[in-house]
């Protein structure tokens, strides 16, 4: 029999076993992250749950007939999880207030919220849009304190990324997999079916510094500002200058992108346009987690001009553009923004 003490890495250890783990690393920890750790993974597995039966039960594909804050038709299935996240934490006093890309106002989750008590920020279910035809979408999320100076609910949610807790997402793909940071590596955990738990599988996942694919929405190339279009056609004329080929993948599923990125190397973008500069993705629920996760592999993340963890948010859904992925390609992609590189002769 093994006995050999489990650490937080230990390849196989389950999720809850690792969050144990580290909060028995920290004398001061009064357990309530770790609550709320656990309280994403069950959202997590009942979410996967539901998506195992789309197409099979009523209510997971298709629309509600409602709109959303942004404008945006509400899926059934970006519903239940809003729902979902909601009732797992309803009455539990381990977040105070919940942010969602499907409510406009942060939702009170407790009449008992300390100073510096936690938050939720979530984006549901992203990219639920590819459920109907069977393309991996994510539950993408960030953990605040509440900033105690704050004079109302959404001043004390309006924060750098910098001060994350914690951040991650639930990629919902051949298997589910839950990959987060709390500024101590990025994990990732596979769910096992037959146990019904997150079990470690990517440890302490680190980027390439320098990756063979881009990430991009092709179809937009008319309306790219001058920089992005630029970088683009760098990158494709790599092989003309003597260098190895990139070659590019686009699932048109934020996280999943974000993921094989993440893994593989290469930079994933999506650009602010000629007529929207400032981008389409929410900087609280998409840009900043994503953000702090890949910086804590060895990544970085930028709008093209602004490193995203540095960015003070003004407003709830406030959007940005996001270019993320090794460094090599993100300062690459940012000193063509900046206009600082216009035209680059191979080995510049």
């Amino acid at each position: 029999m093994d006995t050999t003490p489990l650490t937080p890495l230990t390849k196989g250890i389950t999720l809850y076993q690792h969050i144990l783990s580290q909060q028995a690393l920290n004398p001061d920890a009064t357990g309530e992250f770790s609550g709320l750790m656990v309280q994403i993974s069950l959202a997590a597995k009942l979410i996967s749950r539901q998506l195992a039966q789309a197409g099979l039960v009523e209510n997971v594909l298709g629309f509600t007939g409602e709109t959303n804050v942004q404008g945006e038709a509400v899926r059934h299935l970006d519903q239940y999880a809003n729902e979902t996240f909601i009732r797992v934490f309803q009455n539990t006093n381990l977040v105070c207030l919940l942010v969602s890309e499907e409510l406009e106002d942060p939702l009170p989750l407790s009449n008992q919220c300390p100073i510096g008590s936690y938050a939720l920020v979530i984006d549901p279910v992203d990219g639920s849009s590819n459920i109907d035809v069977n393309v991996s979408v994510a539950s993408i999320f960030s953990v605040q304190r509440r900033n105690p100076r704050a004079t109302d609910e959404t001043s004390s949610l309006l924060q750098k990324g910098t001060g994350q807790v914690a951040a991650g997402y639930v990629l919902y793909g051949p298997n589910t997999m839950f990959v987060y940071t709390s500024s101590q590596g990025v994990h990732g955990f596979t769910l096992d079916a037959g146990l019904g738990e997150f079990v470690l599988s990517h440890p302490n996942i680190r980027i390439p510094e320098r990756g063979d694919y881009y990430s991009i929405n092709d179809a937009y190339s008319a309306e790219w500002q001058p920089g992005t279009r630029a970088f683009i056609d760098y990158l494709k004329q790599a092989k003309s200058r003597g260098e190895k080929a990139y070659s590019a993948r686009y699932i048109g599923s934020l996280a999943a992108d974000v993921h094989r990125t993440l893994l593989t190397g290469g930079i994933f973008l999506y650009p602010g346009t000629v007529a929207k500069p400032k981008g389409k993705l929410r900087l609280l629920y998409e840009a900043q987690p994503l953000a702090l996760i890949a910086e804590q592999a060895g990544g970085k993340a930028s709008t093209g001009t602004e490193r995203i963890l540095d960015i003070e948010p003004k407003t709830l859904h406030q959007r940005v553009p996001l270019v993320i992925g090794s460094p090599y390609e993100v300062d690459l992609a940012v000193a063509f923004a900046r206009g600082e590189k216009q035209t680059v002769v191979a080995g510049s």
